[in-house]
C-alpha cells in the first residue's frame, strides 16, 4: 500500500493515482501540475494533450529565470513566460488516465470528477559510474 500525502476528505466520492521516482525534469512537472488544479478531468487531459501537440503553453511562475516569453501564455498570467514540457505533460497525463480508470473501478461519474490535490516531489538521484584511471571507479549522481 502506496502512502499519498493528503487523504481525499470523502473517500469514497474520489480517485487517486501515484507515480514515483519518475525520469522526468522536477521543475517542468511540478509548473504543469500547478497549471492543472481546480480543472475537470476532461478539460485537464484535453490542456495536456495540446500541450503535447504544441496547441497551448503552461506558463511558468516559480521556475522562469531564462523562460521565455510566449503569446499563449499572454492571456493566462501576467508574466507571459512559458513552455511546452512535452515529456512532463505525458507523464501526467497517464496518471490522469490512471486516475479516471480507478474511478471507473469505484462506479464514479468521470465527467463530475476535477483535480482538487496534485503534488510533485523531486525523485531519487540516479546513479551511474564513471570510469577513472588506474582501474578506478566513481559514482556519479544525476
Amino acid at each position: 500500500m502506496v502512502k499519498y500525502s493528503r487523504e481525499p476528505t470523502n473517500p469514497t466520492k474520489s480517485a487517486k493515482a501515484m507515480g514515483r521516482d519518475l525520469r522526468v525534469h522536477f521543475k517542468n512537472t511540478r509548473e504543469t501540475a500547478f497549471a492543472l488544479r481546480k480543472l475537470s478531468l476532461t478539460k485537464a487531459k484535453r490542456y495536456l494533450e495540446d500541450v503535447i501537440a504544441h496547441k497551448q503553453a503552461i506558463p511558468f511562475r516559480r521556475y522562469c529565470g531564462g523562460v521565455g516569453r510566449t503569446a499563449q501564455v499572454k492571456s493566462r498570467h501576467s508574466n507571459g513566460q512559458g513552455r511546452w514540457p512535452v515529456k512532463s505533460a505525458r507523464f501526467i497525463l497517464d496518471l490522469l488516465k490512471n486516475a479516471e480508470s480507478n474511478a471507473e473501478v469505484k462506479g464514479l461519474d468521470v465527467d463530475t470528477l476535477y483535480v482538487s490535490h496534485i503534488q510533485v516531489n523531486q525523485a531519487q538521484k540516479q546513479r551511474r559510474r564513471t570510469y577513472r584511471a588506474h582501474g578506478r571507479i566513481n559514482r556519479k549522481f544525476i
